[in-house]
């Protein structure tokens, strides 16, 4: 994890009390560009999707794709789509690295799908939808109290959530709350084509090394 960006981001946070607006130019470019790409790329990985949800079916009980319930732009709840990683009976409504034995819960093919990141394969069609980004600040589970109040506190929910974000290429699972939510309001105060460019290449890098992933995150109860 890189401590200098984290370091700089929790010192931002703390000196600048305004809230920012993004840019609105910027804004509308970035989802005509998710509209144009999401659509794309489903045609393209729709087939592999659909091979994908087949093996899971056959390693696992339950649907091949869940729905969990997020928090969106606004602060509004939203359904969102993740390929089934973990055994239907993992414990519900946990945040991620509270279970310990995450282990015992993870499929087979979860472990190789959380690894490579390709279980976020269906927020695609969240992006479509307009309730997602490809890149902005996770969606979280309305059980993460801590960080929902501080990403209120800094005007994070004037943006869409994303599949990846600057806290996903600073340390993922592995930094705190307050450091997430802090990566999350710098995001917000350089909200720009260059960072979202910069963001793209370092989950590219971060996928392919397999780093800073946390197995202990359990999948929130699906809905039915």
């Amino acid at each position: 994890m890189n401590q200098n960006s984290v370091s700089g981001a929790n010192a931002e946070a703390s000196a600048a009390p305004q809230v920012k607006t993004p840019s609105r130019g910027y804004g509308a470019l970035k989802r005509a560009m998710d509209l144009v790409f999401s659509f794309l790329l489903l045609l393209l990985a729709g087939i592999p999707m659909l091979l994908i949800a087949l093996v899971i079916r056959l390693d696992t009980h339950g649907s091949a794709i869940f729905t969990q319930t997020r928090i969106g732009r606004g602060g509004k709840e939203f359904a969102c789509y993740k390929f089934r990683t973990m055994r239907t009976d993992a414990p519900h409504y946990c945040a991620k690295k509270d279970l310990e034995n995450a282990d015992v819960f993870i499929t087979r093919t979860g472990k190789i799908l959380r690894n490579t990141s390709i279980d976020e394969l269906p927020q695609l069609f969240n992006i479509l939808r307009g309730d997602m980004s490809f890149i902005g600040p996770r969606p979280l589970i309305p059980e993460e109290t801590k960080v929902h109040r501080l990403r209120e506190s800094y005007g994070v929910y004037q943006l869409r959530p994303g599949i990846s974000g600057y806290a996903q290429v600073h340390g993922r699972d592995m930094i705190s709350d307050e450091e997430k939510a802090a990566l999350d309001r710098y995001y917000l105060e350089h909200f720009s084509f260059f960072t979202d460019m910069k963001i793209l290449f370092g989950t590219v890098f971060k996928v392919l090394r397999a780093e800073d992933i946390h197995q202990g995150a359990v999948e929130p109860q699906e809905k039915e």
